[in-house]
């Protein structure tokens, strides 16, 4: 398969997945405190926002390079 269409492929399924579900969310475990060899640890969640922007550019971008990809013959 040609490179430009396997990316092409790729941004659209990215961009989709980005609109759909808007960000994601993970667990950090941090040390909060320390006393000799005892340790209290706290989960951490963090929360990251996808703009609905770049799901929207990921989808054109991936159209034009599957366009340009196809003409590429």
């Amino acid at each position: 398969m040609r490179p430009f269409l396997l990316i092409g492929i790729l941004l659209i399924v990215v961009g989709i997945a980005g609109l759909a579900f808007n960000g994601f969310t993970y667990t950090t475990n941090d040390e909060v405190a320390k006393v000799g060899p005892l340790t209290a640890t706290a989960e951490r969640d963090h929360n990251v926002f996808i703009s609905p922007y770049a799901g929207i550019a990921a989808i054109v971008i991936g159209g034009v390079l599957i366009l340009v990809g196809r003409r590429r013959v």
